[in-house]
């Protein structure tokens, strides 16, 4: 991997010998879409035209003054090149972003054959992307690498944000006179890390031009890129969904402490890695506000991502938050950005600090069983077999030996949520909604233990049984050996208490707060009654929102706790901090709950919507049946 240097002064980069092809011509939008572009769209592109960033609102200090790059050579017209070809358009139909009105450019390569499919790249401020006079000049040096051979053929989407107009249609006039301020979306669609952008991008814009131009699916023929905002926004696109696009370039990125940038670092190296390969710039003169150090955080961002172990490159400058070095670089940034392209973007986590020892090279979540209506309550037997249900069925299913398929087993239980079998493979069921919990003997035999009591999710010890009742905000205690007894109420803090498991040696109860921040801890104690509870493992949520979606939890031998949440299976060390993320099963459908099973306990089943998965790891699991065991002393 190599630095690439503030400036370049080499030669031109040799390209091939093309034929020649029609000099790139704008051409007039449809007739009508001009007058639907409104004032406020213009003064837009007018703002992003020079740079495609934002300015400090402080008044900085930046070394703009004192920067000078030559132009590249690939961002030169050259003649002898087939010359593509830019047109504009209007979107106003978000429902992502509603009221919105943007303009956007599309760029295709002479090359480009319409019904072939061709490679993507999208650039967000895209008024300051496609003039051809400009500072990035994206015409002209697609036009250059895709003839010489260094970037397949690539229709670039430029897009500018989206801007609610403040004023009513019958304030209207010829003069350009506003009576309201507009309102503007370009930080609120850029700097939010969240994959709302990626919403609009993918489903609503991309969309609409796939009615016109033939795009790829191939996620690893997709790239993204922006500056300063617009950079964040690429690299939350991809990262958000790495089955759309797979390359980033970010320019002067801002990952700092606007909408919970300055989060990606964090979660770069928490985060099972993605096959994303990313390049970024920066100068040392960039913006230093009340957001953050734009500089820091962009150094930040490459240690992160090294650390991880993705495919990244950088270029360091002196320059300040604008465009001139990106602009300068842009052509070998995409030389190296698009690289190989023919191959596609892996990752590897064989000499992960966090992942080498806890998941398997290669291995993935394969689906177990789909069709059901919504899964949760996952728990193993002591005879190695996972049972699942589908709570607004009312079924209990049973998962085959060899992990590869499901079958009914019971039909008739409304409301069930969760399970957890005791050490004499009897079946305790929590049946939230009849507020009524159910044990089944393995013959079938059915009792119900109690009724009247919110019950969730359950974990089942020799003594007694703690359930969580959200109605109640409350964690109960059943006693066992007694059939007149009562569930009593021993814990409370959390607001809405939900997954729950004891810790291997029986001697602590973690609950989840699904509408908070953290999952709860309690000594138990002699006669089961719960003590010193305090939240206490930190649960990463997406920066976009409050709730965690924290659910269904379990835990290793070594005292690990594995919580099912929006972002993916958190992984946290006894101390309560959060190691790892793997990735979520599938997209849709809400990762509900986890149970460790198999041979040697080293496989994680998840339910996750309407589906069950499991997945092979390292990791050794351990259920509250199994003997107590007594973890490790952690490093605090």
């Amino acid at each position: 991997m190599r630095n690439f240097p503030a400036t370049r002064r080499s030669a031109r980069h040799q390209i091939g010998n093309s034929p020649p092809g029609g000099r790139l011509r704008w051409l007039n939008p449809a007739p009508g879409v001009a007058a639907r572009i409104s004032r406020s769209i213009a003064m837009v592109a007018i703002a992003c035209a020079g740079s495609g960033i934002l300015s400090s609102p402080l008044g900085a200090p930046t070394a703009s003054a004192q920067e000078s790059y030559p132009v590249h050579p690939d961002s030169v017209v050259n003649p002898d090149v087939p010359h593509g070809k830019v047109e504009s358009y209007t979107f106003d139909n978000s429902k992502t972003y509603p009221g919105t009105h943007r303009q956007y450019f599309v760029y295709t390569p002479a090359q480009y054959e319409p019904g072939k499919p061709a490679a993507l790249m999208v650039f967000q401020d895209g008024g300051g992307y496609v003039n051809e006079k400009g500072t990035w000049r994206v015409p002209v040096v697609f036009d250059n690498l895709i003839a010489s051979g260094e970037m397949p053929v690539t229709i670039a989407v430029c897009v500018n944000p989206g801007v609610v107009s403040g004023q009513w249609k019958e304030e209207s006039s010829d003069s350009g006179e506003q009576s309201a301020q507009n309102r503007f979306n370009r930080s609120l669609e850029y700097d939010t890390v969240s994959d709302r952008y990626a919403t609009f991008l993918i489903d609503e814009l991309l969309a609409e031009v796939g009615k016109k131009y033939s795009l790829t699916d191939d996620p690893n023929l997709r790239a993204i890129g922006g500056s300063s905002s617009g950079a964040i926004a690429a690299f939350g696109v991809a990262w958000n969904r790495p089955d759309q696009f797979r390359r980033v370039l970010s320019t002067v990125g801002t990952f700092v402490g606007l909408r919970g940038g300055n989060e990606y670092p964090t979660l770069i190296r928490k985060t099972e890695p993605k096959p994303l390969r990313v390049f970024l710039q920066d100068g040392k003169n960039d913006l230093d506000i009340y957001g953050g150090s734009w500089w820091n955080a962009n150094l930040t961002m490459l240690s992160a991502l090294r650390w991880a172990g993705y495919d990244v490159n950088n270029a360091w400058g002196d320059g300040g938050h604008n465009s001139k070095h990106g602009g300068a670089i842009l052509p070998d940034a995409l030389r190296w950005l698009w690289k190989d392209f023919d191959q596609p973007i892996t990752t590897s986590i064989t000499d992960h600090p966090e992942l080498k020892d806890r998941i398997i090279q290669g291995e993935d979540w394969q689906l177990v069983s789909d069709g059901h209506q919504y899964t949760e309550g996952p728990a193993v037997s002591p005879d190695g077999v996972v049972h699942f249900v589908d709570g607004p069925r009312g079924e209990i299913w049973r998962v085959s030996k060899d992990g590869d398929s499901a079958e009914k087993w019971i039909d008739d239980m409304p409301g069930v949520s969760g399970l957890m079998f005791d050490a004499e493979g009897r079946l305790y069921c929590a049946r939230n909604t009849a507020q009524t919990m159910t044990r089944v003997a393995p013959d079938g035999t059915r009792v119900d233990l109690f009724t009247g009591v919110s019950c969730n999710d359950l974990v089942v010890l020799d003594h007694g049984v703690y359930f969580s009742a959200p109605s109640e905000k409350a964690v109960y205690y059943l006693p066992l050996g007694s059939e007149d007894a009562k569930p009593i109420k021993v814990g409370d803090g959390p607001e809405k208490p939900n997954g729950l498991i004891v810790t291997p040696d029986k001697r602590f109860l973690l609950v989840v707060d699904a509408m908070g921040r953290y999952i709860w801890s309690y000594k138990i104690a002699n006669d089961g009654s719960l003590l010193y509870g305090q939240s206490y493992s930190y649960v990463h949520s997406p920066q976009d929102e409050m709730n965690t979606g924290a659910d269904g939890v379990t835990m290793t031998s070594d005292g690990s706790l594995l919580v099912a949440t929006k972002l993916g299976v958190q992984v946290f060390d006894q101390p309560g901090r959060a190691h790892v993320i793997l990735k979520r099963p599938k997209r849709g459908g809400r990762l509900s709950n986890l149970v460790f099973a198999g041979e040697d306990m080293q496989t994680i089943y998840a339910t996750s919507g309407s589906s069950v998965f499991r997945r092979n790891t390292k990791m050794q699991g351990i259920a509250p049946w199994q003997p107590s065991l007594a973890p490790p002393k952690p490093r605090l």
